[in-house]
């Protein structure tokens, strides 16, 4: 069988473009070269799109303007007739028409490839903006589909999603984005609020990996805390603070028709909050090429220094974390490999679905590479593109999708 072409999508323009950068590294070198060519596919902080060689490549990150000479701007070709590809553009033709970096026609050599992996974590990548591009071409491409992505994306909209579940989540109080301004006074966020007992947490409600996440316990405190917030997000949630707080993250997928699993890993603390550097950071920079052929090989510093693997859990907690993460997965029709986040107060035995991660850090390889029957990271994604291909040959329709009744144009 010829070797698939992979265009890996990664970048964007998010605050967690430098974490989509990293997982897409560690997806390139864990795709098997004896089944698949690799394109990648850098989509800059400007909005433009690159591919070239020197993406492969961890220290050609940000890319320098002579880095940037090396490389090909590009755009999706969205015509859907064809095998997906990316077409070519010509910054001398775009000057001249005036289009600036709209990224609007002007080249001509196409790159084909057969299958997208998008690497985006945040806003304008993991949220259903690129995948709905990608519909819109008929490109198959892996991880959750357009309405799920959006959905699980915005924190507000997965509890209104799950609500009729039997998963249990925090009450919580959305606060948005002033039309004007950042600010907003204590006066003003009181009836918001309401009873929600403080003290409070407060974070972004379209971002993840521990961005612009805060305790507050007084109005005040919380009015000072939101125009840092927004800054990146156009709403913050409001919920409750949870004593002795524990974690537990769950990964799920369907795998030939079976809803699975992963291994359960409980993060460690040092503080009441993992922020973003601990999360990302912590262990100084041991190399261990991600995706290796053996399994429970740890990612850069976000593995042994930070949490635990199947931990010991109490009586019925587990069979309670999988059982939720499947009743998430297939209430939104789940597709690829999404983690499931959990919180808990260890003294009451409490717990709560806390979020959902379409695509998380590393894809949360290491999870499947630690279960009892390990799925090793070049594995997974073999079975994330197998199903991208499935999904995309399911949903295609007719070339032209008109029923006969219902065409009010003459066909020619």
């Amino acid at each position: 069988m010829a070797a698939k072409t992979i265009a890996v999508l990664f970048g964007g323009r998010s605050p967690e473009h430098d974490v989509s950068v990293v997982s897409a590294l560690q997806v390139m070198g864990a795709l098997d070269r004896s089944l698949y060519s690799v394109i990648p596919v850098y989509l800059a902080t400007d909005g433009r799109w690159w591919t070239g060689e020197a993406l492969m490549k961890r220290e050609n990150y940000l890319p320098a303007e002579e880095t940037l000479k090396t490389l090909d701007q590009v755009t999706l070709d969205l015509s859907a007739n064809q095998r997906p590809g990316l077409t070519k553009i010509n910054p001398k033709l775009l000057s001249r028409a005036g289009l600036g970096r709209l990224g609007l026609g002007g080249g001509e050599e196409r790159i084909a490839f057969d299958v997208a992996i998008p690497c985006f974590h945040g806003l304008v990548g993991e949220d259903g903006q690129v995948q709905g591009a990608l519909e819109t071409a008929k490109v198959p491409y892996t991880g959750m589909r357009t309405m799920a992505s959006a959905v699980l994306m915005d924190k507000v909209a997965t509890k209104r999603m799950l609500a009729g579940t039997e998963i249990e989540m925090l009450p919580y109080r959305e606060i948005k984005r002033p039309q004007e301004g950042l600010l907003i006074p204590p006066s003003e966020l009181e009836p918001i609020v309401g009873d929600l007992p403080a003290p409070w947490i407060i974070k972004p409600t379209h971002l993840g990996s521990s961005i612009g996440v805060a305790k507050v316990g007084e109005l005040e405190e919380l009015a000072d805390v939101l125009p840092t917030i927004f800054q990146y997000d156009t709403s913050a949630i409001l919920e409750p603070f949870v004593e002795n707080m524990v974690e537990y993250n769950v990964a799920v997928a369907r795998f030939d028709g079976e809803v699975r699993t992963s291994a359960i890993e409980r993060p460690k603390r040092t503080e009441e909050l993992l922020d973003f550097k601990e999360k990302y950071l912590s262990g100084g920079g041991k190399k261990t090429g991600g995706g290796a052929k053996t399994p429970g090989q740890s990612s850069e510093g976000m593995l042994s220094l930070t949490r635990e693997l199947n931990p010991t859990l109490p009586q019925g907690l587990e069979a309670k974390v999988r059982d939720w993460a499947a009743q998430a997965f297939e209430t939104v029709n789940g597709t690829g490999a999404p983690r499931i986040d959990f919180i808990g107060n260890e003294a009451t035995g409490e717990i709560w679905l806390n979020e959902v991660n379409p695509c998380p850090g590393s894809f949360g390889y290491f999870l499947w590479e630690a279960m009892r029957e390990p799925i090793l990271f070049s594995e997974l994604l073999d079975k994330l593109i197998a199903e991208a291909l499935s999904e995309n040959a399911r949903q295609r329709l007719p070339h032209d999708p008109t029923p006969q009744d219902a065409r009010l144009l003459q066909r020619r």
